[in-house]
């Protein structure tokens, strides 16, 4: 069978895509699986194992312009897929797979998608209300229930989502950084994505820089965000007496994956990068301060969560309701810097 995966448009839900292309892949063994994503986060999934092609467009995720849709709707077509899952929730989403006439359209939200998604994620309740089968599970359980019935529960526990090294990426990425080629790594993801509320304090990360070069002096630290990070990476440099490469913006997404893919610790905040670093097994700290981690934890056994679960958290605000921000600035660099340690001592499994 012929399956296509319509992608999030998110980098942390897109690592949350393996396991159901794992699941696939073990129901269908001999089948083709590609991928339609967002070119914002289609490197993620070049570095799946179980993912055969990765169509990149824009056409599918952004404003309905016609023709676009209808071009990419007839690439598509040649691949002659036997059925789509439409992981995001959006009609625009779904109306290309629909163009393109994939006979077994399945998406998550039953809501207003009637035709565009004819075989939608839904449990029927008494009276024939449709509810669909996601409210409060995690993206990954979502997912990966995609690839069984709806009216049955998921069979057994959901494997942690794993990427694939690739070592002619990984020196192209340390070539392009200007790290040196024997460099160990330590690959501080200090991006907040959904707002400052998620960011811990750049003279915390500063003295974490400290302590890791006085305990383990062999690792090389490395700032990695995107271009909006730059400044709050560049204040964090030089706190740390500006020896700490600012990669923030400068790297690809390819490259960021390819680096963290490589580096012996990984600490983070809860974003896109936490989830890459746990699907490639680093040992990892995530801090979290207004986001709830036994939701969207970093799903791995290397991975340690720093959490203060303060009276307010968990909230959500992109920025503290209250100004205090104490539930990421309470969290100690020691802490975290005693954390990575344990996490560091955790054997590792093999990666794909």
């Amino acid at each position: 069978m012929r399956t296509l995966i319509v992608a999030p448009d998110t980098l942390a839900e897109s690592v949350m895509t393996q396991p159901l292309a794992a699941l696939l892949r073990g129901l269908d063994p001999t089948g083709r699986i590609d991928v339609l994503a967002d070119p914002a986060v289609a490197p993620v999934f070049e570095a799946m194992v179980d993912i055969d092609e990765v169509f990149t467009s824009g056409h599918a995720f952004g404003p309905v312009r016609p023709w676009g849709k209808f071009q990419l709707a007839r690439r598509l077509d040649r691949h002659r897929h036997d059925r789509v899952f439409v992981l995001p929730g959006s009609k625009r989403a779904a109306l290309v797979p629909w163009l393109a006439g994939i006979p077994i359209r399945i998406g998550l939200h039953c809501g207003t998608r009637w035709g565009l998604i004819n075989q939608p994620h839904c449990t029927v309740h008494a009276g024939g209300e449709r509810q669909g089968v996601d409210a409060g599970r995690p993206a990954v359980e979502r997912f990966a229930h995609l690839a069984f019935d709806a009216s049955q529960p998921l069979p057994g526990h959901v494997p942690n989502p794993v990427m694939s090294r690739d070592e002619v990426r990984e020196a192209g990425a340390r070539a392009r950084a200007g790290l040196a080629a024997d460099a160990r790594l330590l690959t501080l993801c200090v991006g907040a994505e959904a707002g400052p509320s998620r960011r811990w304090p750049a003279r915390h990360w500063a003295s974490l820089i400290a302590i890791a070069a006085q305990e383990w002096p062999g690792l090389a630290p490395v700032l990695l965000g995107d271009a909006a990070d730059r400044a709050f990476a560049t204040e964090i440099a030089a706190l740390s007496g500006g020896r700490v490469p600012n990669l923030c913006g400068r790297q690809s997404l390819a490259d960021a994956v390819a680096l963290i893919a490589q580096s012996e610790g990984v600490v983070a905040h809860d974003c896109g990068l936490m989830h890459v670093a746990a699907a490639y097994s680093r040992p990892m700290v995530a801090v979290f301060g207004p986001t709830d981690p036994r939701f969207a934890p970093p799903r791995s056994p290397r991975a340690k969560v720093e959490w203060l679960h303060e009276a307010c958290s968990p909230c959500n605000d992109p920025v503290c309701r209250y100004s205090h921000g104490r539930c990421t600035s309470g969290v100690r660099p020691e802490s975290v810097f005693a954390s990575l340690r344990a996490a560091a001592r955790f054997p590792s499994r093999d990666i794909r």
